[in-house]
């Protein structure tokens, strides 16, 4: 019998959430008579004993383990190839679908050829809606996030361009790129683009496959009638000595080098030295605010944002070298 759907899952000290998740995967897929689906998980060197509760507790996962921390990109091309589903569900551990999303997501694919690649709402556990289909970021756009102009006026499609907060939450729209935390996509397009580009270590490698999707001629699309929980950073903050995001969410040093990656590998040098000009001035112009100010600690943290910025760009030659993994 053939398999519908895949479902990837990459874990890095996952152990607190990959128990709720498994158990809500396999409730939908005994409840769902409709698809026929596994579940694929690489484990990327946890040191939580993560891969060691699903070979014991969850049997009916194909489990992966990883002697070594590959990073999302590679972790789940290496899912991949393991997998024999028409479509591939990327599912974060801390992204839990609503009940009957796995078969909704099958069928509106299904339904809808010229989708490449298909995503639903993400929701905070409250609730609250997260920034679920997004925009290909610009250095214009990086300038209004980093001023607060975008987070002042989100309403703005000029000013808060990047996450579409500005369009209607329940209205189905092509878009740019969709977070890599809930999505689905056709395996033969998929194997066609050659998956991720494992020069993304962490961050912006859905955004580069988003854009060579749509080269393709395919369309990226958001669904909000396919939902999912989202908490959002959950591995991030397991890191040991890493500076996460203010946020809460992002590896500060990884998203650095993922963004020099990107600019260059899509825009050239020149939008790679840009991306690293706005970051390092508009730090310098907060840190000399806050100097003046007497903030100590916000001060510190400024500076360690810049040496990590310096760090980067030697880290990637500028954007055009992946350094070696893990990062």
């Amino acid at each position: 019998m053939k398999t519908d759907l895949s479902i990837l899952i990459v874990t890095y000290n996952s152990a607190p959430l990959i128990a709720g998740l498994l158990d809500e995967l396999h409730r939908q897929l005994n409840a769902s008579s409709g698809i026929k689906a596994e579940v694929i998980v690489v484990d990327n060197a946890s040191t939580d004993a993560t891969a060691d509760l699903i070979a014991h507790d969850y049997r009916w996962v194909s489990l992966v383990r990883s002697a070594r921390n590959l990073g999302f990109a590679a972790g789940n091309n290496l899912a991949a190839r393991q997998a024999r589903g028409e479509f591939l569900l990327l599912l974060n551990p801390d992204a839990v679908p609503a009940p009957a999303a796995l078969t909704a997501g099958v069928e509106l694919m299904r339904a809808h050829p010229q989708v490449g690649l298909g995503g639903g709402k993400l929701l905070a556990p409250d609730g609250t809606p997260q920034p679920s289909a997004r925009m290909f970021p610009t250095l214009r756009d990086e300038l209004f996030t980093m001023s607060g102009l975008a987070a002042r006026y989100p309403q703005s499609p000029l000013l808060a361009r990047l996450d579409r907060r500005w369009a209607d939450p329940e209205l189905a729209a092509a878009v740019d790129w969709i977070p890599g935390a809930f999505v689905f996509i056709r395996r033969n397009v998929w194997d066609t683009l050659g998956g991720f580009d494992e020069r993304f270590f962490m961050y912006y490698e859905e955004v580069d496959l988003c854009r060579r999707l749509q080269d393709k001629g395919l369309i990226v699309q958001y669904w909000p009638a396919l939902k999912a929980t989202h908490i959002g950073g959950a591995s991030a903050r397991t890191v040991a000595r890493a500076r996460v995001s203010r946020a809460g969410s992002q590896l500060e040093s990884w998203r650095m080098r993922s963004a020099l990656l990107y600019y260059r590998k899509h825009h050239g040098p020149a939008a790679a030295w840009g991306w690293k000009t706005l970051e390092s001035c508009w730090t310098l112009l907060r840190r000399l605010r806050n100097r003046a100010a007497g903030r100590v600690e916000q001060l510190q943290e400024l500076r360690a944002h810049s040496r990590q910025l310096a760090q980067a760009w030697h880290d990637t030659r500028g954007g055009r070298l992946s350094p070696a993994k893990p990062w």
